[in-house]
């Protein structure tokens, strides 16, 4: 799609609402930085490799959409044999809109004009709502799908294009999908994940073999594309059987996990011969994991006490920023808004003993509503 800029938007800090002032239209191209030499450019994303100094980095900028998108307006009311998502999640889905990402059509990425001007729908708000509400055996098999493909790096091949046949995309579509068409007692009556994981990727082998995978969202959306690689792929993936997966499994995901347990845990891994000593290794390696929680538990709620007074020391708070910071805070824990919002009154103190009254009287304004 193409956007164009075409009202300045001014919103009410109290009410949450918009008023909107008319403004001169014009095209809406990549967004400043998109040529930047720090970054690489990896389909909406600015990338930039992890240093000895720094972590990767992805940065994908936005604009907001606030209405749902009339390309995806069957998605509401399309008929859900299994009540999955449920009507109160379809209408969190539905209200907090989309996202609108510059990024060209592959087919039109040559094209000097298009690269730069086209954007694409984004539904990762929706996605991160519907991602959520899964059941933990959902979670599981979706985090199980991403190592696997992230280690075989299947999301690697590419046509000769450069274009990838698969991305994590495709997962998520995939997992999506069998949440909504396939009932409870598929996913609850045999809790064998790795079984699950199977099947799944024999679905995805035929949405290979036939060119089609059905976008989540848009119904006459096809993210799939017919290459020669594909019918490679798909017959790698039909031919994963339960034991060569579990196998896989033991070998690439557990044996990691185990290497950063104790010398008594991981030693466990020298024989798993059989189904009764991988049962031990596991439920030792779950227990460990149990009894360290506590610890990790308390290390980030140290670092969390010596973040907040940072905030005020190193940052000019807005409003903004301090509704940021109060419902981030109150979503890891309580406390931690409470304790951002006596801090903040603190700093106010503060600025009103060093400048005038007026300066703080909003600050103080949104610090006492959320204390109420």
């Amino acid at each position: 799609m193409y956007l164009a800029s075409s009202y300045l938007l001014a919103e009410d800090s109290d009410t949450g609402t918009y008023s909107a002032i008319r403004y001169r239209q014009r095209s809406i191209k990549s967004v400043p930085g998109k040529r930047n030499r720090k970054y690489y450019i990896h389909g909406p994303a600015f990338t930039r490799h992890a240093t000895e100094t720094d972590v990767s980095l992805d940065i994908v900028p936005c604009v907001r959409c606030l209405s749902w998108p009339p390309q995806a307006a069957d998605w509401p009311t399309r008929h859900r044999n299994y009540d999955w998502p449920d009507s109160a999640t379809v209408g969190r889905v539905v209200n907090n809109g989309c996202d609108a990402v510059q990024v060209a059509h592959r087919l039109c990425r040559q094209d000097e004009w298009m690269s730069e001007y086209q954007w694409r729908l984004s539904f990762s708000r929706a996605e991160i709502v519907l991602l959520n509400s899964w059941m933990p055996v959902q979670q599981i098999v979706y985090h199980m799908l991403r190592v696997f493909v992230k280690t075989e790096r299947l999301t690697d091949i590419t046509d000769s294009t450069g274009t990838k046949i698969i991305s994590n995309y495709h997962f998520k579509t995939l997992t999506l999908w069998a949440c909504e068409l396939k009932p409870l007692s598929w996913w609850t009556d045999d809790t064998n994940v790795v079984r699950i994981c199977v099947k799944l990727l024999h679905f995805l082998a035929n949405w290979l073999k036939s060119k089609i995978c059905p976008h989540y969202f848009i119904n006459n959306c096809n993210l799939m594309y017919n290459t020669e690689q594909t019918e490679t792929i798909s017959g790698q993936l039909a031919s994963i059987t339960e034991s060569w997966l579990s196998t896989w499994f033991v070998n690439n995901y557990l044996r990691k996990c185990a290497q950063f347990c104790p010398d008594r845990v991981s030693r466990l891994f020298d024989d798993v011969t059989t189904s009764a000593k991988l049962q031990n290794v596991v439920s030792a390696l779950v227990d460990w994991r149990l009894s360290s929680t506590l610890n990790d538990w308390w290390r980030v709620r140290v670092e969390s006490e010596c973040f907040v007074p940072s905030c005020f020391c190193s940052k000019f708070l807005t409003v903004g920023s301090c509704r940021f910071w109060i419902n981030e805070l109150g979503k890891f824990d309580p406390c931690f808004r409470d304790y951002f919002t006596a801090l903040a009154f603190l700093h106010a103190v503060k600025r009103i003993a060093k400048h005038s009254l007026n300066d703080v009287v909003e600050f103080i304004q949104l610090c006492g509503r959320k204390t109420k």
